[in-house]
């Protein structure tokens, strides 16, 4: 299966199921920027429940196709995420495995653009966990989705996972206070499970 989707920051289990379990990827880098999706967003499991964390973006007038969307840093986004991380997985099993290559990404420079450092993130993901499938990115906004799958829209914080994915659980640091959350950010998965991640996708 050819598969279509969009930038995402440490996107969803769905979304890396999809990576995992596709012929192909086409990522679209120029389609119209959709506010409160995963594309500057993702979700992870904090000692209150879900938390979010949010990219800030520049703001302008219009609409903004997503290569050209920038980062906004003048909140120190960067060093609160990395807190966020620090905080809900320090205790999980694998965290210490793995935060050197994060940390390097967060603190080495401040890329202009959103897509850049999500491509970024979304590479390191797929080196960690070992998934050879094919990714391309879009020379232009993807209209003949005629032999793709399409899960631009489809993978977004209000729906159901769509692709290839079940709720089997892993354990979670905080699931003892809320139970087990699914579908969260590859953040999740990987610091509670680490190589064996691959194998849940």
């Amino acid at each position: 299966m050819n598969v279509l989707l969009g930038s995402t920051y440490a996107g969803n289990i769905d979304y890396f199921s999809c990576i995992k379990n596709a012929d192909s990827i086409l990522v679209d880098s120029f389609e119209f920027y959709n506010k409160q999706s995963f594309r500057n967003r993702c979700e992870i499991y904090g000692a209150n429940g879900k938390l979010d964390l949010i990219i800030p973006v520049n703001r302008e007038r219009g609409k903004k196709i997503m290569k050209d969307v920038k980062i906004n840093y003048s909140s120190g986004w960067q060093k609160n995420h990395w807190k966020s991380l620090e905080s809900c997985y320090r205790s999980s099993a694998f965290f210490e495995y793995y935060e050197h290559y994060f940390h390097e990404l967060y603190f080495k420079d401040k890329p202009v653009f959103l897509l850049d450092f999500n491509t970024e993130l979304q590479n390191l993901f797929i080196q960690l966990l070992q998934i050879e499938t094919s990714i391309s990115y879009t020379n232009q906004f993807q209209l003949d989705v005629e032999n793709l799958s399409d899960h631009r829209t489809t993978i977004h914080p209000k729906k159901s996972a769509t692709f290839q994915f079940n709720e089997k659980k892993y354990f979670q640091v905080f699931d003892s206070k809320y139970g087990f959350i699914p579908n969260l950010s590859i953040f999740d998965l990987l610091f509670n499970k680490g190589p064996e991640s691959t194998l849940f996708l």
